[in-house]
């Protein structure tokens, strides 16, 4: 239980609570530092990843525990992006973006309880979306400038479309058995 790639998931749990309060610090480097932070948990998702395979030290402990601290760093991240922007066109990519990661969760588990868990592992379009995201949280975050910040908003709607085709792709997936159980 207690490895490096489990401790590296640990790490990025203990970095959310920091990366919250720097974000909101009323400094002028709090915003680049906050983006620092968020930079620094996704190395570590990637880094923890490679190493339980790279050393074989794949537990259950830590497949359980990687997606839940990503997941709750993003929807963190997403809750504060949509506070600092205050508009509409920030909330509903947002909204679209956590309601899908509870709609997936929800179908992983249920999948998994019929055996059926590999239909809707992670593929090859849930990572570009997880790249985007994390690519348009990280500069909409920093703020460094209005081009940076535009160059975001835009990663953001890249995000959701990519958000919306897994989701479908994963649906699609599941179908056959969502619609042979519900008779």
């Amino acid at each position: 239980m207690f490895n490096i790639p489990n401790m590296l998931t640990g790490f990025r749990i203990i970095l959310i609570p920091i990366f919250v309060v720097i974000f909101y610090l009323p400094f002028s480097w709090a915003a680049p530092f906050a983006a620092f932070i968020f930079m620094l948990a996704g190395a570590t998702d990637w880094l923890d990843g490679y190493l339980a395979r790279r050393l074989n030290q794949q537990t259950p402990f830590g497949a359980f525990l990687d997606p839940v601290a990503d997941k709750i760093m993003v929807a963190v991240s997403l809750v504060m992006v949509v506070e600092h922007y205050a508009n509409i066109w920030v909330t509903i990519p947002a909204m679209v973006m956590i309601c899908r990661e509870i709609i997936i969760s929800a179908l992983r588990e249920w999948m998994a309880e019929l055996g059926e868990r590999s239909s809707v592992a992670v593929s090859f379009i849930g990572k570009v979306k997880t790249t985007a995201q994390m690519a348009a949280l990280l500069l909409l975050i920093w703020q460094y400038s209005v081009a940076m910040e535009w160059v975001g908003f835009i990663a953001l709607y890249i995000a959701t479309a990519l958000t919306l085709w897994s989701m479908f792709i994963y649906l699609k997936a599941a179908w056959p058995l969502l619609k042979k159980n519900s008779k």
